[in-house]
C-alpha cells in the first residue's frame, strides 16, 4: 500500500500515517488472539531497509526520544524500514495492541517535526496487523525495539524520516489490581480471556449513579476529554440482558472521548487510571433519559457496565 508522509502536520498528528488500517478505534475485524500464522505474517510484512535508511545515524536509546542525523535533502525512493536496536521477549503478532514513540524528521531540511508518545497519555494503544503501516515499519519486532523508517514524498507533502519505539504490548484487558467489591452493588465474574458476567443484587436499581472499582490501573489518570481506549459490556437493570459489549464483537476495545458518551459513562471514566475495571450503575438521568421502557432503546432504563480501560489519550495531543 502507498504511504503518505505527514508534511504540514504537527506532531500531535504524526500518528496518522501509522494507524491507518489499525483495528483500535473499534472498526477493525483483526482478532483479539494473535496465533502462530499472524506472527509470521507480520514478520514478513516488515519493508525492507535501502539506501535511504542506511544513510540515518540515529543517536540515543530506545524509549528516549532519539536524535538524527543524515544529509539533507535525502533521496528517497520507496517505504524502507531498517531495525537498528534489538527488542527483547516475545515478538509481537497481528492482533496485539502496542504502544508505541516516535520522532520525526523533514527529510528535505533535516528539521526535526516532533516527537510524540515517550510520555504517558500522549498515544493510545494501536493494534498492528501486517496491513497497517505499524506493521510494515515494525513487522514482528519485540518491545525495545527501534527502527528509523523513511516515507517518500507524495502529493500531501514532502518526505520525512521517523523513528519507531516499539514500548509494549498492552494487554486488551484490565491488568490492575483487584479491588474489594462494594457491597450491594452487582458482582463480577470474568471469563478466562476478560469478559466480565455481571448479576444484579436484586432489588430496585439506585437513584443516583453508582460507581466502584474493581482494579486499580498503574497508568495515566484519565482527564475530561482524553480519548480512551475500552473494553465494555452493559446491560439492562429492568431484565439483566447485555445491550452492547466489545467482547461480543470480537474482544477487539473501542475508543472515542469521554466527552462524547452520556453522563455516567463519562463519570465512570474520567479519574480513574489506565489499567483499571470500573463498575457504573447508571440511573436514566445519567443514561439515555427518562421515557417507558422497551426493548428497542435504552430510555427509561437503569444501565449497569464493566468497563476496561486500557489506554487513554489526552486531549492536548491530538
Amino acid at each position: 500500500m502507498r504511504l503518505r508522509p505527514l508534511a504540514a502536520l504537527s506532531i500531535a498528528a504524526v500518528s496518522a500515517v501509522l494507524l491507518a488500517g489499525c483495528a483500535g478505534s473499534g472498526g477493525g475485524t483483526a482478532s483479539g488472539s494473535p496465533t502462530a500464522a499472524a506472527a509470521a505474517d507480520l514478520c514478513s510484512a516488515q519493508v525492507p531497509s535501502g539506501a535511504a535508511t542506511d544513510a540515518v545515524t540515529v543517536s540515543g536509546d530506545a524509549g528516549v526520544a532519539p536524535t538524527l542525523s543524515f544529509t539533507a535533502p535525502l533521496q528517497i525512493d520507496k517505504l524502507q524500514a531498517k531495525t537498528i536496536g534489538k527488542g527483547t521477549g516475545t515478538p509481537v503478532a497481528a492482533g496485539d495492541f502496542i504502544s508505541y514513540a516516535m520522532t520525526a524528521y523533514d527529510a528535505v531540511t533535516g528539521q526535526k517535526m516532533g516527537d510524540i508518545g515517550y510520555k504517558a497519555g500522549q498515544l493510545l494503544p494501536a493494534q498492528i496487523s501486517a496491513s497497517s503501516p505499524l506493521g510494515q515499519v515494525l513487522g514482528c519486532g519485540a518491545p525495545g525495539e527501534r527502527v528509523v523508517a523513511t516515507f517518500p514524498a507524495s502529493e500531501q507533502g514532502a518526505a520525512q524520516v521517523y523513528v519507531v519505539d516499539l514500548l509494549s504490548v498492552v494487554p486488551s484487558a484490565a491488568w490492575g489490581a483487584a479491588q474489594t467489591p462494594a457491597a450491594g452493588m452487582p458482582t463480577v465474574e470474568l471469563g478466562d480471556k476478560g469478559a466480565p458476567k455481571i448479576t444484579l443484587p436484586g432489588g430496585n436499581p439506585p437513584a443516583a449513579t453508582q460507581i466502584a472499582t474493581l482494579k486499580k490501573g498503574d497508568g495515566a489518570t484519565v482527564q475530561s476529554g482524553d480519548q480512551v481506549l475500552v473494553q465494555y459490556t452493559g446491560i439492562r437493570w429492568s431484565n439483566g440482558q447485555t445491550f452492547d459489549s466489545t467482547w461480543d464483537k470480537g474482544g477487539v476495545p473501542t475508543s472515542f472521548s469521554t466527552t462524547g458518551v452520556v453522563p455516567g459513562f463519562r463519570k465512570a471514566l474520567e479519574g480513574q487510571t489506565v489499567g483499571s475495571q470500573v463498575l457504573v450503575v447508571m440511573p436514566p438521568a445519567d443514561g439515555y433519559g427518562e421515557g417507558e421502557i422497551n426493548t428497542k432503546d435504552l430510555k427509561g432504563e437503569t444501565l449497569v457496565f464493566v468497563v476496561d480501560i486500557i489506554g487513554a489519550q489526552t486531549a492536548q495531543t491530538r
